[in-house]
């Protein structure tokens, strides 16, 4: 009987993203890039204490398909760390890892051309037979991400439509899995994997809605729900999330190594642990330590002296090392006080500081009854002007009269 097999499934590492970061004096490279790294170096050392026997990482290496040679570099030496201590390591092909144009290199490829031990760059739609560090078999099946210009590559898709495009793709994904999980069951007492870069139906979006590069197919999850597979691993949505609702097989995003924005303050982040059997898979979500991201608000419309309750209230804050935003409601009188200086420094020990917000409660406001201009009607807008102007009654009724049929032209 083999030996249960200790599974690593990572994804969405996106080395590249700079947005929040500033310049690391002792690498050289951006704060961001080192904390993205970072996590993917701590993933490695916790995989490895646990006695990982094979991983898969389920697409989006870097930020895009041209990462500069020190990110791959820096992406390739921990990846070596894994193929050294002979795990096998497939590496699936992610929307932004591979070219736009048709047949160019994607930013994988580079493993496969040198042959690189143990590892396994994924770029079609195939089934990989491993042996895992401890001489387990396993099934692997590859979906990588659904190109649409590799159907406008033939003549019969030229003319489509988007919509067509998509209906197409969407059907020869569809027998695409069907295929694989057949040529699986060919072998039906070695455990079976189908690992995918797309997005499934149901999954709930986070911020990678923002550095997607195109508009996604959406595969069906009834799909994925088959019994030929033991796990699916997935990759392309940043929110860590199973699908299947505990029934067989796991169906899992285990979500991005480190937040992409705000959009991703409150989710956890980190990798899955998978232990793998012939018709069993129980798996963990393990957390790394992201970069926190943390929205201070603060509300000082009542106060005296709003300067002063702004700087006690950051310092019951715990911002250490975080990405940091301030948002300030305060009424249009208090505006002037307002001062940016102070506020920096307090967050001094923050490791950015992405804004500091102003939310001014304007007169204005008040005087259109709590809502904004845009929200009126031109004849509303004006009757609250006539009203702010003390206009008598019968004053008002005339101008109202003279100013419908204004308005019904408009």
């Amino acid at each position: 009987m083999s030996l249960p097999i200790n599974l690593l499934h990572l994804a969405d590492i996106h080395i590249g993203m700079e947005n929040y970061g500033r310049l690391d004096s002792r690498s050289g490279l951006n704060s961001r890039v080192v904390d993205f790294l970072r996590r993917l170096s701590q993933t490695i050392d916790l995989a490895l204490e646990r006695e990982v026997d094979v991983c898969i990482f389920a697409g989006d290496a870097y930020k895009n398909q041209r990462p500069n040679p020190t990110f791959q570099r820096e992406f390739s030496r921990r990846i070596k760390r894994l193929a050294d201590a002979g795990v096998p390591v497939i590496l699936l092909i992610g929307n932004h890892d591979m070219a736009t144009a048709d047949r160019a290199a994607s930013s994988l490829d580079i493993f496969g051309v040198l042959g690189v031990a143990g590892v396994i760059v994924a770029g079609r739609e195939e089934v990989h037979q491993l042996t895992c560090r401890r001489g387990q078999p396993l099934q692997v099946a590859t979906v990588p991400y659904p190109q649409r210009s590799r159907l406008l590559a033939h003549d019969d898709y030229k003319n489509m439509t988007l919509e067509d495009l998509d209906l197409a793709l969407g059907e020869i994904m569809q027998k695409n899995l069907a295929d694989l999980a057949a040529e699986v069951q060919e072998q039906p007492d070695i455990p079976a994997v189908l690992t995918g870069h797309f997005t499934v139906s149901g999954a709930k979006q986070g911020s990678e809605q923002s550095v997607m590069i195109g508009r996604d197919v959406v595969v069906l999850k009834s799909l994925l729900a088959d019994p030929a597979w033991d796990y699916v691993a997935l990759g392309h949505i940043h929110k860590h999330q199973e699908l299947n609702g505990g029934a067989r097989p796991p169906i899992v995003y285990p979500g991005s190594l480190e937040r992409i924005d705000f959009g991703e303050e409150g989710e956890r982040k980190g990798f899955v642990m998978v232990e793998l059997e012939k018709g069993r898979a129980t798996w963990e979500f393990v957390p790394v330590e992201a970069r926190r991201f943390v929205t201070v608000r603060l509300d000082v419309t009542g106060s005296d002296d709003p300067m002063a309750q702004i700087l006690d209230e950051l310092e019951e804050h715990n911002l250490t090392e975080a990405v940091v935003r301030v948002i300030i409601k305060a009424t249009e009188a208090q505006e002037p006080l307002l001062d940016d200086k102070p506020i920096r420094q307090a967050l001094r020990e923050a490791s950015y500081i992405a804004s500091i917000a102003r939310d001014i409660d304007r007169a204005q406001r008040h005087r259109l009854g709590g809502v904004s201009a845009e929200e009126l009607t031109p004849r509303q807008a004006l009757e609250l002007y006539l009203d702010s102007k003390q206009t008598p009654e019968s004053r008002k009724a005339e101008l109202l009269r003279y100013a419908d049929p204004i308005f019904r032209e408009e």
